[in-house]
C-alpha cells in the first residue's frame, strides 16, 4: 500500500468507529507516537506497536465519547494529516469538552514510523 492507499484506509477505519484496528493494521512495530502533552506523570512519547495500543486503551478508558468527526486525509509525499473533533467527557472530572486534534502520520516502508498529535483550543 502507497501513503494515499494507508491514508485513506486508516480515515475509513476511524469513520466507522474502529480506531484499535486503524492502528493495529498499519503501526510499524517500531512506531513513535508523540502527545503534544500529556496526562501528568506519563511521557508525552510511546515507542512501539503495544506502548502505542496501551495509550489508546488508557484513552478510551478515560473519557466517554459522544462523537467524534473524522476529516481528511490530507496527504504529501510520504505523510498525511487526519484532523478529528471530539465531543467527549473526562470520566474522572466529569467534564464534558470539545476537542480538536490534528495528526500528522509519516510512512515508511508501508507502516505507520510517527504519529504526532497537535491539539487546537
Amino acid at each position: 500500500m502507497n501513503t494515499a492507499d494507508i491514508a485513506n484506509d486508516l480515515v475509513a477505519l476511524c469513520k466507522a468507529g474502529k480506531f484499535g484496528e486503524s492502528g493495529e493494521k498499519h503501526w510499524a512495530e517500531d512506531v513513535v507516537s508523540v502527545e503534544a502533552g500529556g496526562q501528568p506523570g506519563m511521557d508525552p512519547v510511546s515507542r512501539g506497536k503495544a506502548a502505542a495500543r496501551a495509550k489508546g486503551e488508557w484513552w478510551e478508558k478515560a473519557h466517554e465519547i459522544h462523537k467524534i468527526d473524522v476529516d481528511g486525509p490530507y496527504v504529501n509525499g510520504d505523510q498525511f494529516v487526519v484532523h478529528f473533533a471530539m465531543d467527549i467527557t473526562d470520566r474522572q472530572s466529569g467534564q464534558r469538552m470539545h476537542m480538536d486534534e490534528q495528526a500528522l502520520y509519516t510512512i515508511k516502508n508501508g507502516k505507520i514510523a510517527e504519529e504526532r498529535f497537535f491539539y487546537g483550543g
